[in-house]
């Protein structure tokens, strides 16, 4: 917790050291306002009530209703300032979150379900930032209340203000107890909420609409939505009772000692003792250091809490690359000779079982190269090591001789281009959706077109509303489009495939091209279409071609057919076919889907 806190006040200091200034000097004037007007009230009623001066009264008097005047406006003033502090904290600290998830250079902690809690837990954390902030300051001005009307009471009864301090300890040491293990409860049931805010997705996306509807599953999913939000509510319900019960035996603990003090001041001041001056000062001391003590030790608590789950934060930030980066990387030559596996073995954790073994496969510089096989092959996780999302176990993958792990990650995917068969849709506008392919060219609109018509998708593009300034989506909307529902627009599934293949093709000529299963979805003529156009892209290039459509990929120089994650078969097309294996049995079966029946001959 200590990290977390030099971590937050570092942000805090950095973010606005100006305001920050104006923010510790308002709390600070705001923390001695209170103990000014106990004195002030003290000084009167003795003035009053001994005959005082009309003068020196006229003085208190003023001194007090300016007082009065700071005590009503500078709250107000000090939650402006450390609601601006927290903003730009807030907006800091979620610029550097989200700094440190791309310095991820694999996918592996993006598949980690304690990483999803965690980076969750740090994005609560960053919306807490007033807390924190304010919090941190809050507790000094407690703090600085409680030093000084601590100093008036015992100015009356050192006694009293002994018993008053020690009803804090048991406050502060079981408010933090409670601190700690809403702490916890937020990590042990983030899980659980994890799962309703994902059933609770699927019952209000339109991706999931339509299957729901068909299925009629609605009902399924918020049975099993309201599961988990009842176990998530049944531990908050707990964590409350156990707060109920420890706030209602310190709330009585201070109403005794309250108590207790005025009947002894009454009985004080009836012989004597004390003045009625006396009596205003300790009856507005006591309820002054019991609320400050409150705030205080509630502040502390609150504090400890923010910051044991801005603990998440600076876990995410100063974690380390996924993928171990060499301290002088090797600089990654343009591909001439070609790519080569020699002996990769990859399982994702060794809890999982081996996807690929001993794979030896090389990709020749210039020349397009296939991969085929049945689902569950190996097929994608082999373009996943190539992109190096992940390293092998064991084995090395090298580009020229050079082994990708003593490279520089972004180094190597500068060189690569593709099209995934799990692309993504991005509910932005169409130029959007090609250019993010290369943000350094996205306002090359030329060349976002020039890459859509290679695609095949130009002409849809354009004909939409806005043409290329349309939104590929009816989530979101520009502002002088929320009167006019029907300009975001939803791409069909063959749209869609083509668009993701104008954003590969719009990286430009790279080393390599990778294109894993680039027609899936599609119809036969459209699938055509596409596999014409991504092999005139791949003309003279080096390319990597996944799929188990093999009439897709016959025309590939060097074909590869991966088995229960081991290379069974390579060759040409005509070679696998003459051979009689795994490809050709594979090809013929796929071949008898387009094949006339036979007809059924009448005697």
């Amino acid at each position: 917790m200590i990290g977390a806190a030099r971590a937050a006040a570092d942000v805090a200091l950095r973010t606005a050291p100006g305001m920050l200034a104006a923010y510790v000097l308002v709390m600070l004037v705001e923390a001695v306002t209170p103990i000014a007007m106990a004195w002030l009230t003290k000084l009167v009623v003795d003035d009053l009530a001994g005959g005082g001066p009309a003068a020196e009264l006229i003085s208190l008097a003023v001194a007090l209703a300016v007082t009065g005047v700071l005590i009503a406006a500078l709250p107000q003033v000090s939650q402006y300032l450390g609601s601006q502090m927290a903003r730009a904290f807030t907006a800091r600290t979620t610029a550097q979150l989200f700094t440190a998830t791309l310095r991820f250079a694999g996918l592996k902690p993006f598949e980690d379900p304690d990483f999803h809690d965690r980076l969750r837990l740090a994005q609560s954390s960053l919306q807490s930032g007033q807390s924190i902030v304010a919090g941190s300051f809050g507790t000094i001005r407690s703090s600085i209340t409680l030093v000084g009307m601590v100093g008036s009471l015992l100015v009356i009864s050192p006694i009293l203000t002994g018993i008053v301090l020690l009803t804090g300890v048991p406050a502060l040491v079981a408010q933090l107890r409670l601190s700690r293990r809403r702490a916890s409860l937020m990590w042990e049931i983030g899980p659980t909420e994890r799962r309703q805010m994902f059933y609770g997705s699927l019952l209000g996306t339109v991706e999931a609409a339509k299957e729901i509807r068909l299925f009629d599953s609605g009902r399924f999913l918020r049975g099993r939505m309201m599961t988990e939000l009842r176990t998530a509510n049944a531990a908050h319900r707990r964590m409350d009772l156990r707060e109920l019960a420890v706030e209602g035996a310190l709330t009585l603990m201070g109403a005794a000692v309250a108590g207790g003090g005025l009947v002894w001041a009454v009985a004080a001041a009836r012989s004597g003792a004390l003045s009625v001056g006396d009596v205003s000062l300790l009856i507005a001391a006591v309820a002054a250091v019991q609320g400050a003590l409150h705030n205080l030790v509630s502040g502390i608590a609150a504090l400890h809490q923010d910051l044991i789950l801005f603990g998440h934060y600076v876990a995410v930030t100063r974690a380390g690359s996924d993928l171990p980066v060499p301290a002088e990387p090797r600089p990654l030559p343009r591909l001439s000779h070609g790519i080569e596996f020699s002996d990769v073995w990859f399982r994702y954790s060794d809890r999982h079982p081996w996807i690929l073994r001993g794979v030896n496969l090389f990709i020749p510089a210039g020349r397009a190269v296939a991969v085929v096989g049945l689902n569950g092959a190996g097929k994608s996780t082999l373009v996943k090591l190539l992109c190096r999302f992940y390293d092998p176990q064991r084995g090395s993958i090298t580009w020229d001789g050079v082994d990708i792990r003593l490279v520089r990650p972004e180094d190597l995917r500068h060189r690569l281009t593709g099209l995934f068969q799990d692309h993504m849709t991005y509910d932005m506008s169409a130029a959007d959706n090609v250019s993010i392919g290369f943000v350094a060219a996205r306002d090359d609109r030329e060349r976002i077109r020039a890459a859509a018509r290679r695609a095949g998708i130009d002409d849809k593009l354009v004909s939409l509303p806005r043409g290329y300034d349309t939104l590929l989506t009816r989530v979101f909307f520009e502002e002088d489009e929320a009167d006019d529902p029907e300009i975001g627009v939803q791409l069909s599934g063959g749209q869609w495939q083509r668009t993701a293949l104008a954003r590969a093709m719009f990286r430009g000529h790279r080393d390599l091209m990778i294109l894993d299963e680039p027609s899936a979805g599609l119809d036969p003529e459209a699938e055509a279409d596409v596999h014409a156009r991504t092999r005139h892209q791949r003309e003279g290039a080096t390319s990597v071609l996944i799929s188990h459509r093999l009439n897709t990929v016959r025309d590939a120089d060097h074909i590869v057919v991966l088995e229960h994650g081991r290379i069974v078969e390579a060759g040409t097309h005509d070679e696998l076919m003459t051979a009689g294996g795994r490809y050709a049995r594979l090809f013929g079966l796929q071949a008898q889907g387009y094949a006339e029946p036979p007809r059924a001959v009448v005697s």
